[in-house]
């Protein structure tokens, strides 16, 4: 009798524990689900105070005043006008600084420089990897672009011991193909400078003012990752002589041209950031783009004449397998070529020992590859005439 009623205690306090655990378990998950909930709740409390807070606009400094006035410039509809700001956001403006405003035209925070997203994407993360070694011949031209480009930016003490300021802009002309961006990228590399390339077109916008405004970005963020290289490709699509026909496009590109040429007159002779630019078509360049002081030298990058095609020939099949292969063969076929088309030629013979499953590329290969690029020329000369 005795060892029932034990029995039946023991029972009844085990199922008191079990209950008591239970209950633990469902107090702990209610905790668990009313921290979410407050998560949760925070975050949409967060969220329904941003959309009920009024948006900033965006004004640019025009200049500082007295006691603590700012003449601002609003952007988009260039309304100006003059508020007040505290001693500690005054200490960090200048002319040109952006700045958020609110409803009621009061400065709430500095912006700092803020770059279209068009601009940044010509900035090149990195130097390119060619050098003057992939640049076959223009030994003279090469060391005119040396001195005007590269060498302000890796020996400046040179010229300020010597006393000459260096030219402050140079333009690369000549037939396509034959090596002016090849040249503008190996100098980038040796100045280990930043390379923002662009072209011309990119310039042209459809909107009032749209392209001087990129023209301003782009020369802000020159001197902002100074030292730098700007290389304008293809500038004859921007710079071309200014005509009167009345349309409103050829006013936009007139605007935006002005634009450029200002930029480069600002520039710091002993600057970190230095200009080049590259044209096939020099003759429809505006006389004001041309004078000294802003491309102070004009070099023109002829056709390689035999011993550039030589070296330019050995430099694309360096890295092929020749099956003994006569090159001043190949030189004296290959007259009146530019240096991409002898590259093709290159490219050209390798793909033809590639289709033959060959061990290497024969004298055969080239010359019908040399036949090959010559009669794809023709056929695109046929066309577009």
């Amino acid at each position: 009798m005795e060892e029932t009623v034990l029995t039946q205690g023991g029972d009844s306090e085990l199922t008191s524990k079990l209950k008591m655990q239970d209950l633990e378990s469902q107090l702990l998950d209610q905790k668990v689900k009313n921290e979410e909930l407050g998560r949760e709740n925070a975050q949409l409390r967060r969220e329904n105070n941003q959309l009920k807070r009024m948006p900033l606009f965006v004004a640019v400094v025009v200049d500082i005043l007295e006691k603590g006035e700012v003449y601002l410039r609003q952007q988009g509809n260039n309304q100006e006008y003059i508020t007040h700001v505290n001693d500690d956001i005054l200490r960090e403006l200048k002319p040109g600084t952006k700045v958020a405003v609110n409803n009621a035209l009061s400065i709430v925070r500095v912006v700092g420089n803020i770059f279209d997203s068009r601009v940044r994407v010509m900035e090149l993360d990195e130097s390119p990897d060619v050098t003057f070694e992939n640049v076959g011949g223009l030994d003279k031209e090469i060391e005119e672009v040396r001195e005007a480009v590269e060498y302000p930016l890796t020996k400046p003490e040179i010229y300020e011991r010597v006393g000459v300021e260096p030219p402050k802009g140079i333009l690369l002309f000549g037939s396509p193909g034959t090596g002016k961006t090849l040249i503008a990228k190996a100098v980038a590399h040796e100045a280990r400078a930043t390379f923002i390339r662009m072209s011309g077109s990119e310039l042209v916008h459809k909107y009032i003012g749209e392209g001087a405004q990129l023209v301003r970005e782009l020369f802000s963020l020159a001197r902002e990752k100074a030292p730098s290289i700007v290389f304008i490709d293809e500038i004859d699509s921007v710079g071309s002589t200014r005509t009167n026909d009345g349309t409103s496009g050829s006013a936009e590109v007139q605007r935006t041209l002005m634009q450029l040429l200002a930029e480069m007159d600002g520039f710091d002779t002993r600057g970190d950031v230095r200009i080049m630019a590259a044209t096939n078509r020099v003759d429809m360049l505006d006389p004001a783009l041309l004078r000294p002081g802003r491309f102070d030298r004009v070099i023109e990058i002829p056709l390689p004449d035999a011993v550039a095609r030589k070296e330019i020939l050995k430099i694309h099949s360096r890295k092929m397998h020749l099956l003994d292969v006569s090159l001043d063969r190949i030189v004296e076929m290959t007259e009146k070529t530019t240096g991409a088309e002898l590259q093709a030629v290159c490219r050209e013979a390798g793909m033809m020992a590639v289709r033959r499953e060959a061990d290497g590329v024969s004298q055969e290969d080239f010359e019908k590859a040399v036949r090959k690029v010559k009669a794809d020329e023709m056929t695109d000369f046929r066309m577009y005439t």
